[in-house]
């Protein structure tokens, strides 16, 4: 016993096994990184051919097959890794087929799950930088998979959704976006005064700000207010660049009714004492 498990017989074979074991994970390796750089240049030739794809397309494409070549190069790792210990690949498959059938009535979820990754994919519902609102969550769309998206809110928590749950999905990145701005002026001010103020600011704009599509619009007086005349500006702009927009414009707006002396007021009540009336009464008397 001892002479079997000191002699060569024993632990040449193991030693050829875990030089073939490390060989496969090397190969493994170099066959990832070597698609990595195949994949990453035919996406870089395919952003100067005539048949070009959009950039937020192109993120969502690559990271999915980089994820599928990962998990193809370490199935087939795998497999080669158990061969080296003589195990019958064979009746392994087989088995687990048989096993496969068994569970796959269970597997509902994740059979639905892939499908509607796949669909989410082919009809390019969003992309991999697109924001999004869909299942009570809503931000940035980090990573689109066959199985899960993962999509990262703007205060850096990350939810993880299985694409059988995104059955409503709100883009806000495939279209222009709308900045909205209300302005209030005193009653006592000259409404046509304030608006040949802010026309005029306006004009100016799309020169400052790149994010503005063309001129903002004054829409006019939107509302009567307990102590304020309301008008509503409303700004096209590049794709989520209306909330920046939007900030800008409330300054812009702010410096230049200041400029002109126009008024925005503060909340205002007028109150009557009891008193005054009743000293109002007696003088009337």
């Amino acid at each position: 016993m001892f002479d079997y498990v000191t002699g060569p017989d024993l632990w040449v074979p193991v030693a050829f096994g875990a030089l073939k074991i490390f060989m496969i994970l090397v190969l493994s390796f170099l066959v990832i990184r070597i698609g990595r750089r195949l994949i990453g240049q035919f996406f870089a030739n395919k952003r100067r051919g005539p048949f070009q794809i959009t950039k937020r397309r192109e993120a969502t494409l690559n990271k999915l097959v980089l994820n599928t070549l990962s998990y193809v190069v370490y199935f087939v790792a795998f497999m080669m890794i158990l061969e080296t210990f003589t195990l019958n690949i064979g009746a392994l498959l087989a088995g687990a087929g048989v096993a496969g059938l068994a569970i796959g009535f269970g597997a509902q979820n994740l059979v639905r799950d892939v499908i509607s990754g796949f669909f989410i994919i082919f009809e390019d519902q969003f992309s991999v930088g697109d924001y999004i609102q869909t299942s009570g969550v809503e931000g940035f769309v980090e990573e689109v998979g066959l199985r899960t998206c993962k999509v990262k809110a703007w205060t850096g928590e990350v939810h993880i959704l299985p694409n059988g749950n995104v059955t409503q999905v709100t883009n806000y990145s495939i279209h222009n976006s709308i900045a909205v701005v209300d302005v209030s002026v005193a009653y006592e001010e000259d409404i046509e005064k304030a608006e040949r103020a802010i026309q005029e600011l306006l004009k100016e704009l799309p020169e400052r700000y790149e994010q503005i599509i063309d001129v903002p619009q004054l829409l006019g007086v939107q509302n009567l207010g307990a102590s304020d005349v309301l008008m509503r500006i409303i700004a096209e702009t590049h794709p989520m660049e209306h909330w920046a927009i939007a900030r800008a414009l409330r300054k812009e707006v702010k410096t230049r009714l200041d400029a002109e002396g126009i008024e925005i007021p503060f909340p205002r009540m007028v109150m009557y004492s009891r008193d005054d009336q009743a000293e109002s009464s007696q003088v009337s008397e």
